[in-house]
């Protein structure tokens, strides 16, 4: 199996004795219901499921002090009068006798989990657990966690494992300073938090929770913080956080493992977040990180509080973790105006230390601290009537997303393949369909009669065969599918999967072509094509639907080119489908094709046509079948920093777009 799922019943044991608004929403149900909902669905089922062990109390000295590990240990023989009045010498803590057994739990669940995917049991996994860790410090509890689980299964991959550079991403919404204090001056570790900040104002009110919070001595800009300083940050400001913050630094550091402090109190509905991302959000952001590190992603579950937006959030993160396409994100792709200021902040504090962003260009620099706790206000307690209300509405909005979200199951078939002229070297994952059937022969010979150059019984042929494969995903029983079509016919055989997807209904089709492909001249300019051409020497933007790019020739131009313009144009267009042609002379190393592939997969929804044509080598097919298959791309190799023409390249584009193409934008307007 491909994805393990850590988990121990004991982990529910723990539960506040006494009465208390702060605490009370860290409660069993958290798991109870997260754990529920994978049943439901059917995900543990698929999962490899691991018992949880206990973290011995050497494991937990990786990261605590003894005297501290001494104390919990102490807490199992409390009375709950003492275990109270233990509980008020730490913020937002409550302990009972069984804290520290889950606790040892829960740090074990993690050590676990690395030592699967490390060992290559397992490809990724999950860590469901309970008490959370991420605010956890040496020797104090802090904010409902007691052993910091990820930074102690993240100093357990250095020691026993080897590991020299290991990413941590903390998508929970309150900062994760005990991970950050434990790894700030160490540079084989880069953390990134996004966390609502308000400008000191939120939980845990820290000066060092701000953008220009880098590090300390070797560290220094290892610890990247990103501060939410309003509520309601949605879908569309957390793809361009990843986008333009963490995938750039993350792709130049090039992690061997990654580590998600999985909290899901950043979704809809969550009264400590009070923000609006929707559960499919974090299937996106995770499909993001499986690009990474081999696709070595152990995620480990911090907060979240609202049960059903939790258990949701969950399921989708699990979901991609087993390969699944991600579903569409909903709502508009127009990040706010103050997560644009805070993107702009992080980057203006991140540019001495990374190339990747030297390399994108100059913005306009916006003061990194904004740090301004004046009139800090009173903690929300979510027994409050206002959050309750709220609550209720969150999960009405959240049950009528789902029902959406069951209108397009996930296709029977994840890949399908119609590739005659490769079979023969082709190495695919076992459940991938060959497909042996064409479209009616009445139906192909019409669209090829729009076209000479598929007047040869070889072009009609393989028109057939696209054809049927293309039907194939718009009916939605196969989710991505990789063809073969003669070099002369390619250009032809484009245009008509083009045509014919809008026929068939397709609202919106993407269609990246590079190499010698030419965009049909009498195509469309209605905003139902974006064609996104990567050949020549010259970058173009003929109209908003039509972009011309010359191919990058280093490891960083390219990624440049992939995250800030592909991905920012396809998530602002929103594809119901995406067609990858690669042409003659594309000129792409097999790990560049394979890392877009992989990275168009995820906001397509997992429905991407690629098309080779047939001289293509065997190996180029196989690789990427296996991505369309939800495998993880190969390492494209040293980071290179971009040459000046194509820094300048991408720079005058995203002039000419980002007015129209709001992904684009890195900066908040003036």
């Amino acid at each position: 199996m491909r994805t393990a799922l850590v988990h121990h019943e004991d982990m529910k044991a723990a539960r506040l004795l006494w009465d208390d608004p702060e605490c009370e929403i860290e409660c069993p149900e958290r798991l109870t219901t997260a754990l529920g909902r994978l049943q439901q669905r059917g995900l543990e089922q698929r999962c490899l499921r691991l018992t949880a062990r206990e973290a011995s109390e050497t494991e937990l000295g990786l990261v605590h002090s003894p005297e501290y590990v001494a104390l919990l240990r102490g807490t199992q023989a409390l009375s709950t009068e003492e275990l109270q009045a233990l509980s008020g010498r730490f913020d937002a803590v409550y302990f009972h006798p069984s804290t520290f057994h889950c606790a040892r739990l829960a740090a074990g669940a993690g050590l676990q989990l690395v030592d699967a995917v490390l060992t290559g049991a397992v490809h990724n996994g999950l860590a469901l657990v309970r008490p959370p860790g991420h605010h956890s410090q040496r020797a104090a509890a802090n904010g409902f966690c007691m052993f910091n689980n990820v930074a102690i299964a993240a100093k357990h991959a250095q020691r026993e494992h080897g590991l020299h550079r290991i990413l941590i991403v903390d998508w929970d919404i309150h900062h994760g300073q005990g991970i950050q204090y434990i790894f700030e001056d160490d540079p084989s570790v880069l953390y990134f938090s996004w966390h609502r900040y308000e400008h000191g104002r939120f939980w845990p009110y820290l000066p060092e929770s701000d953008a220009d919070a880098v590090g300390q001595g070797r560290g220094r800009g290892f610890t990247v913080n990103l501060p939410w300083n309003q509520v309601g940050m949605g879908n569309a400001d957390y793809v361009a956080a990843f986008l333009h913050v963490l995938l750039p630094l993350a792709f130049e550091f090039d992690p061997e493992l990654v580590l998600v402090s999985a909290g899901f109190d950043s979704a809809i509905g969550d009264p400590e977040g009070q923000m609006q991302a929707t559960p499919e959000c974090f299937a996106h952001l995770t499909q993001l990180l499986q690009v990474l590190a081999g696709g070595r992603v152990c995620a480990v579950l911090e907060g979240g509080y609202h049960l059903e937006s939790l258990s949701e959030s969950v399921c989708m993160t699990v979901r991609s973790l087993l390969g699944d396409p991600a579903p569409p994100l909903s709502g508009p792709m127009v990040p706010r105006h103050s997560a644009l200021e805070s993107i702009q902040s992080v980057r203006a504090a991140h540019a001495p230390h990374w190339l990747s962003l030297q390399q994108q260009g100059s913005t306009p620099v916006l003061s990194p601290s904004t740090y301004s706790p004046e009139g800090r206000p009173s903690p929300l307690l979510p027994g409050g009537p206002e959050l309750k209300a709220a609550a209720a509405q969150a999960t009405v909005a959240l049950r009528a997303l789902l029902d959406q979200l069951h209108l397009r199951p996930t296709p029977p078939v994840r890949m399908a393949v119609a590739l005659t002229p490769l079979d023969t070297a082709l190495v695919l994952p076992p459940d991938v369909l060959h497909q042996e059937g064409s479209s009616p022969k009445e139906e192909t010979q019409a669209w090829a009669r729009l076209h000479e150059a598929l007047a040869t019984e070889e072009a009609v042929t393989a028109l057939g065969k696209i054809l049927y494969l293309l039907d194939g995903i718009l009916d939605g029983q196969v989710s991505s599918g990789l063809t073969a079509t003669p070099a002369p016919a390619t250009v032809a055989i484009l245009d008509v999967a083009l045509r014919h997807s809008l026929s068939r209904g397709a609202q919106r089709l993407l269609c990246v072509a590079v190499g010698q492909l030419d965009r049909p001249s009498d195509l469309a300019d209605d905003g139902r094509t974006l064609w996104l051409s990567v050949r020549g020497k010259e970058a173009a933007a003929l109209s908003i639907f039509h972009v011309s790019m010359p191919l990058p020739g280093t490891t960083g131009g390219f990624l440049n080119f992939v995250l800030a313009l592909v991905l920012p144009l396809a998530y602002g267009f929103q594809p119901d489908l995406v067609l990858l042609a690669l042409g003659t002379a594309h000129g792409l190393r097999e790990s560049q094709a394979a890392l877009l592939a992989a990275l168009l997969r995820v906001p397509a929804g997992g429905r991407v046509l690629a098309l080779l044509v047939e001289e293509s080598a065997p190996q180029l097919a196989g690789v990427l079948a296996q991505v369309l298959h939800g495998e993880a791309p190969p390492s494209l190799g040293p980071f290179c920093v971009a040459s000046p023409g194509d820094k300048q390249a991408l720079m005058h584009l995203r002039r000419q777009l980002e007015s129209q193409w709001k992904m684009l934008q890195v900066a908040a307007p003036a």
